[in-house]
C-alpha cells in the first residue's frame, strides 16, 4: 500500500507538471494513464468515483 501511495504521488506531480506544460505528448499521456490505473487500485477509488459520478449528475443537469 505505502509503495502504491509513493506511485500514485510521484505520477501525480509528473501529471500536473505536463498539463501546466502545455504540452502534453504520447509520453505525457502515457503518465496520466498510469496514474488512472494506480488511482484505481488505492483505497481512494470508492471516493473519487462517487465525486465525478456527483459531478457528471450536476453537470448533465445544467440547461444552456
Amino acid at each position: 500500500m505505502a509503495i502504491s501511495i509513493s506511485v500514485v504521488l510521484l505520477l501525480s506531480i509528473l501529471a500536473v507538471v505536463f498539463i501546466r506544460n502545455g504540452a502534453l505528448k504520447i509520453s505525457h499521456a502515457l503518465v496520466c494513464l498510469l496514474l488512472g490505473f494506480y488511482l484505481a487500485g488505492t483505497s481512494m477509488a470508492p471516493t473519487l468515483h462517487s465525486g465525478l459520478t456527483a459531478t457528471a449528475g450536476l453537470v448533465s443537469s445544467l440547461r444552456p
